[in-house]
């Protein structure tokens, strides 16, 4: 039995839509004292990087799982309790059955003696410390555990020690299907040098969501064109009267504001389909569509409605500044009921936006031009 001042430090979810989280950092290693709100682990989101404190006090005991690793939402990362405390001992692997003796088998000539291996690092039972992806690196790359020495915390094994080692003892490879006759012109030369990139945990996510909201969510397409003079007009008034260094609203800041009125006025559109239900809310969250690095992010302006355009406008070149940064937090990626998104910058006259589900709409705004 684990000692009762032993506690487990669960990945914890920081987003409505997490599933998993990946360990960027430790700001605390082990045998470092831990406060109750003191910084300990640094976690990729599916939607940002995030410090996450503590919530329990005492010393780091254990490092579960190793700095670029991932686990998913309540598995184990860590523990912390009293120094000297008992751990938790991992459930033993499995043995593999004894073979049944061969009859008549003849003796076996004696091998030739040979040097012990150094002792590795083990937990109770008897199995090499390793983090599960290292595990798998050197089934991978048939390279025996039992041969490395762990450069992790407490001796453990982790991925690094595993692709500097040499394979001393290959384990069996699956056999390799015979080659098949090369085709006239193979898809690599048709296409020339192809290179694969993995996508971020935030790439994987927004393509996720897309193509489940595309594909779940019945999208269909109106199109309008609305005369801005006035609001050009308005917005070079108010540049000219702004003091210097000043917030100026932009054309977008504009549309979120007639948004959020629009939102208010027909309150069916500010809602969501769910559970066979429409849910309608009180608030009007407008999010704002932003590119981050090689990915699409929605921060939302809350309660668009009631505030003004110098204020919305602010708020907008603060979470673009902290999406573009790496800044943003969950909490200000949460809570929208509409969407806006606004290509018109790039000359795009119109486009079809992707719904942000569960919201009921986005707008997808084009350029503003002249027309006779």
């Amino acid at each position: 039995m684990a000692s009762t001042a032993v506690q487990d430090v669960a990945m914890p979810r920081l987003s409505d839509s997490m599933e998993e989280g990946t360990v960027l950092k430790w700001i605390k290693q082990v045998g470092d004292e831990v406060a109750v709100g003191e910084e300990l682990v640094e976690i990729e989101t599916d939607k940002a990087n995030m410090g996450y404190e503590a919530d329990v006090a005492g010393t780091l005991l254990e490092i579960v799982v190793d700095e670029n690793e991932t686990a998913p939402v309540g598995a184990v990362i860590a523990r912390i309790g009293e120094p000297g405390a008992q751990l938790p001992s991992p459930a033993p692997e499995p043995e593999a059955p004894a073979a049944a003796p061969e009859p008549e088998a003849p003796a076996a000539a004696p091998e030739p003696a040979v040097a012990p291996a150094p002792p590795q690092p083990s937990n109770r039972n008897g199995r090499v410390k390793a983090s599960p992806l290292a595990r798998r690196i050197a089934s991978e790359l048939g390279v025996d555990l039992a041969s490395l020495s762990g450069s992790g915390p407490g001796g453990r094994i982790v991925k690094k020690d595993v692709e500097s080692a040499t394979p001393s003892a290959p384990m069996p490879r699956p056999a390799t299907p015979a080659p098949q006759p090369a085709a006239s012109e193979s898809t690599e030369t048709a296409k020339g040098t192809v290179e694969t990139v993995d996508l971020t945990k935030l790439q994987q996510v927004v393509a996720r969501r897309m193509s489940e909201s595309k594909a779940t969510a019945p999208h269909f397409y109106l199109t309008s064109e609305v005369d801005m003079s006035a609001a050009v007009a308005a917005r070079a008034r108010i540049k000219e009267i702004s003091p210097e260094g000043e917030v100026i609203p932009s054309f977008n800041d504009m549309v979120v504001k007639a948004s959020a009125i629009a939102l208010r006025k027909f309150p069916r559109a500010n809602g969501s389909y769910k559970d066979g239900r429409l849910e309608l809310y009180s608030r009007i969250n407008v999010g704002i569509a932003v590119a981050a690095q090689d990915a699409l992010v929605v921060p939302t302006i809350f309660d668009a409605d009631r505030k003004g355009l110098r204020e919305i406008a602010a708020d907008a070149r603060s979470l673009a500044g902290k999406v573009r940064d790496g800044s943003i937090t969950p909490p200000e990626l949460s809570g929208g009921t509409f969407s806006v998104s606004n290509l018109g910058m790039y000359g795009i006259k119109s486009f079809g936006a992707i719904v942000n589900s569960p919201q009921a709409g986005i707008l997808a705004v084009g350029e503003i031009a002249d027309r006779p």
